[in-house]
């Protein structure tokens, strides 16, 4: 994924989560957009072209996972889940519910950014 014209929606409810995220990205060049609520970010899918999707499962008004399986039924944007939740039976299901990556909380830069290239 080149950056130049790369818009990324960030799906994540911790402020300090989304100021990391928009710190890093923004500095690669990525175009933002941050979006704390999955209903919300369900709604902005659907109206603006998105080049990748962050996605924490940890959503305040929807489970991540259900988000996931919803979107996948009307998009094929990549999807990496960053979340907290670290057994195997979570990425699993992530994973089989249609997410292109599954990174665990904590991560480095580095990792992250490789995964979005």
């Amino acid at each position: 994924m080149t950056t130049a014209t790369s818009r990324v929606l960030v799906l994540e409810d911790d402020a300090g989560m989304q100021s990391f995220l928009q710190t890093l990205l923004q500095s690669q060049g990525y175009a933002l957009h941050l979006c704390a609520e999955g209903v919300s970010g369900l709604q902005l899918l659907s109206q603006q072209p998105f080049d990748l999707l962050l996605l924490d499962l940890g959503l305040p008004d929807i489970d991540g996972l259900e988000l996931l399986r919803q979107l996948r039924q009307w998009s094929e944007i990549p999807v990496i889940v960053i979340s907290a939740r670290g057994k195997e039976q979570d990425k699993v299901s992530a994973l089989d519910s249609g997410a292109n990556d599954y990174v665990t909380k904590p991560f480095s830069a580095a990792e992250l950014l490789a995964r979005i290239r």
